[in-house]
């Protein structure tokens, strides 16, 4: 069954008396270090009503973004969560020396159930054409995909105790896809790079930053 979601439906409205403030689901990727923070911040995470899944997961950037982000790692606790505004609250309490990332999804193109487990999310910017056109068009490109499970649009926010020298310029055009596929994770960034390519062609440009190889499901 596949579940087309709108523009704009996933977004959760806060009013307070000073400011509206938008949260939404999305995904979350902590560098795992071993330290108590990382440990503190797994057992917070696994006990959260707010995280649906948790894994333990290789993250690889591209050589178009390492250059934002040379404090990187290679082992990250990778979540999926409901609200995003929870998250951030825990990523300021157990804030680190290395970058921790959330990418928040504004525009869910569609999810649908396919049969296996989830072993792969693969991360992209738009460098150009973020119009909803164009959000239209890679999401319908992403639908003939038989091995994305959820796919969306949104944005990057990071946290960390030294904050990078470089801003990342197009953390405002973040687009994520959830891959189920039984095949090595090697076959499937085959597969990611060519959904990518598949974009490119269409005049769109797509660069990926960062590919996540999910190696333990912890929830």
């Amino acid at each position: 069954m596949i579940v087309i979601i709108s523009i704009n439906t996933l977004r959760k409205e806060y009013v307070s008396l000073s400011a509206m403030t938008f949260s939404y689901s999305g995904y979350v990727c902590a560098p795992y270090m071993h330290t108590h923070q990382s440990v503190d911040l797994k057992e917070t995470w696994i006990n959260s009503k707010n995280i649906e899944k948790l894994f333990f997961a290789t993250g690889t950037f591209s050589s178009e973004s390492k250059p934002y982000f040379t404090d990187s790692v290679n082992h990250y606790l990778l979540a999926k969560f409901k609200d995003s505004e929870q998250v951030s609250k825990e990523l300021t309490t157990h804030n680190q020396d290395r970058t921790s990332f959330v990418f928040n999804i504004k525009d869910e193109f569609f999810q649908r159930e396919i049969s296996g487990d989830v072993n792969f999310i693969s991360i992209y910017y738009l460098e150009y054409g973020d119009s909803i056109e164009d959000t239209r068009e890679i999401a319908n490109l992403f639908l003939k995909k038989d091995k994305i499970e959820i796919s969306g649009i949104g944005n990057m926010n990071t946290f960390c105790i030294n904050p990078s020298k470089f801003t990342f310029p197009y953390s405002e055009n973040i687009v994520v896809i959830e891959i189920t596929s039984e095949k090595s994770h090697q076959s499937v960034k085959k597969y990611c790079d060519q959904t990518r390519r598949d974009v490119n062609r269409k005049g769109l440009t797509l660069t990926n930053l960062l590919s996540l190889s999910i190696l333990e499901s912890l929830k």
